[in-house]
């Protein structure tokens, strides 16, 4: 195997090297995100903050989030741009007056309308990271956060979350998702590393059931989208397929970010080769393969189709960063709990592919959103907002399968 190929083998030393380079990138990449009270600005090609337009409580979450990684990898600054971070979510994105956090706040100011639950799992997983990372402030935040989180999002009863209330809390959407629900149990594995709480990560089990038998039951192609009663709604916003959020149809990114999150779940519960993970690691293995047979180089050019249909033909052939750096991290991640050579095959061409197409070795950080021909486009992900995704892909491949990506990287340091 030449030098070149080694650069994108998993465990190679030049894959680890290639790795904690863009790690650095990305870290320098970010540092202009913060406005004066703290909420994140939207980052634009080369970094320069986009002041136009709104400042988004998750995208500040995630900042939070990342940075707070970055204090565990001694990059230069980033105490203080959690601490930043952290102004904005205990300062203008909180609601004071009726509780939970804003979306977010537009350019002059006002807040935006409705409570999100999406929002509010980032908010856990950002306190959690900057709790870790000692920030002042962050234990409250953690908190507040959690009860917020319990009182108005969580369902005991069904073991799922709702979506979207009003802004007072009063009036909650009959909508039901599963883009919310998979974030929360990202927050709630965080949240039970961080806390020691194990009722999080019980929570997150439930969450995890059953989204493995309705993808079961629909040839591993996860429905995302449902009504109340959660029953689902397979043709939910077919005349607006490309959604940032709520696209039409299945979005193959989230069976690969599921599988990662099922087998984190999984390994962190049971252990790593016990016959109770067994079918939940065989799980996340079905919706990885799903996702890479509909999605990948689908239409005769390498990348991701962002969304298909139900028999798994692309209706949107754009290719999402994050959609390959979930790639990356279930990839890695799979081959760790099976030891089977696909996974870190498909880790490798992964990996090439990022290198030669959707890093941005000019300006830094990746392109954020690539059409078919994998051109730089900018139509549902204009800019590059944020750094959440590209950086845990930097990290998770080579981190402890069952530990949260935050108490991983700072058990390394």
């Amino acid at each position: 195997m030449n030098e070149q190929n080694r650069k994108y083998v998993l465990d190679a030393q030049e894959n680890r090297q290639f790795m904690n380079e863009v790690t650095d990138t990305l870290l320098n990449f970010g540092h202009r995100f913060p406005s004066p009270e703290g909420s994140a600005y939207f980052l634009g090609d080369d970094g320069t903050p986009w002041t136009d337009r709104d400042r988004e409580t998750y995208i500040t979450c995630r900042m939070a989030h990342v940075y707070s990684i970055g204090v565990f990898l001694n990059h230069p600054g980033s105490a203080a741009l959690v601490d930043a971070a952290l102004k904005g979510l205990r300062g203008e994105l909180k609601d004071q007056e009726n509780g939970g956090w804003y979306p977010g706040r537009t350019p002059s100011g006002d807040h935006l309308p409705d409570k999100q639950c999406y929002a509010h799992a980032f908010v856990i997983l950002a306190a959690s990271s900057a709790l870790l990372a000692g920030r002042p402030g962050a234990q409250e935040l953690l908190e507040d956060a959690l009860s917020a989180y319990d009182r108005f999002f969580w369902n005991e009863e069904e073991g799922m979350a709702c979506d979207t209330w009003n802004t007072e809390f009063t009036v909650l959407d009959d909508y039901r998702g599963l883009n919310a629900n998979m974030h929360s149990v990202e927050a709630f594995l965080a949240a039970a590393d961080v806390t020691g709480d194990e009722k999080y990560r019980e929570r997150a089990g439930r969450i995890i059931r059953r989204v493995i038998g309705w993808a079961e039951n629909n040839h591993w192609r996860i429905p995302e989208h449902f009504t109340k009663d959660w029953t689902p709604q397979p043709e939910f916003n077919r005349e607006k397929p490309d959604d940032r959020f709520k696209p039409y149809g299945a979005t193959p990114g989230h069976g690969l970010e599921w599988g990662r999150l099922i087998t984190q779940w999984a390994v962190s519960t049971y252990g790593e080769k016990s016959p109770e993970a067994a079918p939940f690691i065989s799980a996340a293995e079905n919706l990885f393969r799903r996702a890479v047979e509909d999605a990948w180089d689908s239409d005769g050019a390498p990348g991701f189709a962002y969304t298909t249909d139900w028999n798994g033909s692309p209706v949107v052939h754009d290719r999402m960063h994050w959609v390959l750096a979930e790639a990356i991290n279930t990839a890695a991640v799979l081959y760790r709990v099976t030891g089977k050579a696909e996974f870190a095959d498909h880790y490798a061409v992964f990996q090439e592919y990022l290198d030669s197409t959707v890093l941005d070795h000019e300006t830094g950080s990746w392109f954020h959103q690539l059409d078919r021909n994998n051109q730089v486009i900018g139509t549902v992900w204009p800019g590059k907002s944020d750094l959440y995704h590209a950086l845990q892909a930097t990290l998770i491949p080579y981190s402890p399968v069952g530990t949260s990506i935050a108490v991983s990287i700072k058990n390394k340091a």
